[in-house]
């Protein structure tokens, strides 16, 4: 399949697709014309590192993972991948850890704005 075949299907646009494979989330097949050749299983992957940008992952990890992920729908990991979950994990703490450090900043905003309208201003 075509690039704009690929972009219709995922509604991913082309500069993102050719970014995605910049980035090595996408190996298309080249044709003897040089266009690229996408695989029905595009779709899936496409899809699947939508999810994981979703997750507040970066490309740089997704593409230490992505081919860990077969499944058309979910994340059906393969036993040969124990990594996958591993890094998840790691990201997943990451995430963890910036959201006390925002619920910090949080509180420390909600007491100077306390003190602020108590004051007068």
């Amino acid at each position: 399949m075509r690039i704009g075949d690929l972009a219709r299907e995922t509604g991913v646009s082309r500069r993102l697709l050719r970014y995605y494979e910049e980035q090595g989330l996408l190996q298309p097949a080249r044709l003897g014309n040089g266009y690229r050749d996408y695989a029905a299983t595009d779709v899936a992957r496409v899809n699947h590192v939508r999810a994981l940008l979703a997750a507040g992952l970066s490309t740089m990890v997704i593409a230490r993972v992505v081919h860990c992920v077969h499944s058309k729908d979910t994340f059906t990991l393969p036993a040969e991948c124990p990594a996958f979950v591993k890094v998840i994990r790691h990201e997943r703490d990451r995430v963890t850890e910036a959201i006390a450090q925002l619920e910090s900043s949080r509180t420390i905003l909600d007491t100077i704005l306390r003190t602020a309208t108590r004051d007068g201003a």
